[in-house]
């Protein structure tokens, strides 16, 4: 099982560079071009803010480039909500999120909350693949609902083949002392962990930090991308954050001798690890501040 993991595109309605000179749109096409050599993939998996700006131009814009990648692949697609995105404009253009390798939406098995919250799941060679939506609106945060975690654990009660991946955009996970981790993670980790203690959880896929991080989460691996738009360097000063241009992605080996296997793809950039954007430690501490302690 090989899964291509992109997350962060950020894609907006307006073409061209962000007010950090850099352009989603071609951040996604190069990381995209340069993945059309990996062999073997199985799957594409988006992990949410696929939007900037949550319009359906920028949904339509990712379905176009990712999902003419998955096409020429004959593989499936599958998207799932971030903190940036709208839940309407996702539905309106890539319904469920889950397209199989004709490119139609039909997943397996689908939650369609009263707010407007999505979860779904597609079999993939055996592979049980959810996306979750981790969105709330307005906030940084993730928060995944009660009534989307009783779905899950009616889901995961019949286990499947080769167990199940979960997909979702804010992690579970934190890198120990950087505090916008803990403060713009999931805040309802607990509550995860209760649903998928004991089942057929082998994976979980997420995104939102624009850095590659592994860790364990109720015994599960835990797999974060680096963004598509950018990359979230942990050298800069302590307290400090620096984004650095360059789009990554990640390749998933599940089912192997040594599974899983993780390891990021760099697209080949001039720019890449200059500077996007930089905030000194007393402008982060107002963010996290303004923010609010984690739950």
């Amino acid at each position: 099982m090989r899964i291509l993991h992109l997350s962060d595109t950020h894609l907006t309605q307006a073409p061209g560079s962000d007010g950090d000179g850099v352009d989603p749109r071609e951040s996604l096409r190069r990381m995209l071009h340069d993945c059309r050599a990996v062999p073997g993939l199985d799957v594409v998996v988006v992990t949410g803010d696929i939007a900037d700006d949550g319009s359906a131009e920028a949904y339509t814009e990712a379905w176009e480039l990712v999902g003419a990648f998955a096409r020429r692949r004959r593989i499936p697609a599958i998207f799932s909500t971030g903190n940036h995105d709208d839940r309407a404009a996702f539905t309106a253009v890539l319904g469920s999120g889950h397209f199989d390798a004709d490119g139609r939406d039909r997943p397996q098995a689908r939650f369609d909350g009263a707010d407007g919250e999505r979860a779904a799941v597609t079999m993939v060679g055996g592979y049980r693949m959810v996306t979750l939506d981790s969105l709330v609106p307005g906030a940084g945060y993730g928060h995944i609902s009660t009534a989307q975690l009783v779905w899950l654990r009616t889901v995961l009660a019949d286990p499947a083949p080769h167990g199940t991946v979960l997909a979702f955009h804010h992690p579970p996970v934190a890198v120990p002392g950087v505090e916008f981790h803990s403060v713009l993670g999931l805040r309802n980790g607990q509550d995860l962990a209760d649903q998928i203690t004991g089942t057929d959880v082998r994976m979980m896929l997420c995104g939102h930090f624009h850095l590659q991080l592994f860790g364990m989460f109720a015994a599960v691996p835990v797999w974060v991308t680096p963004g598509v738009v950018t990359r979230i360097d942990l050298t800069a000063a302590p307290g400090a954050m620096r984004a650095v241009k360059g789009a990554s992605a990640s390749l998933i080996e599940l089912g192997g001798p040594h599974s899983p296997v993780l390891h990021t793809l760099h697209a080949r950039d001039p720019l890449a690890g200059h500077t996007a954007f930089e905030a000194d430690a007393e402008e982060m501490a107002a963010v996290i501040a303004e923010l609010g302690p984690a739950a």
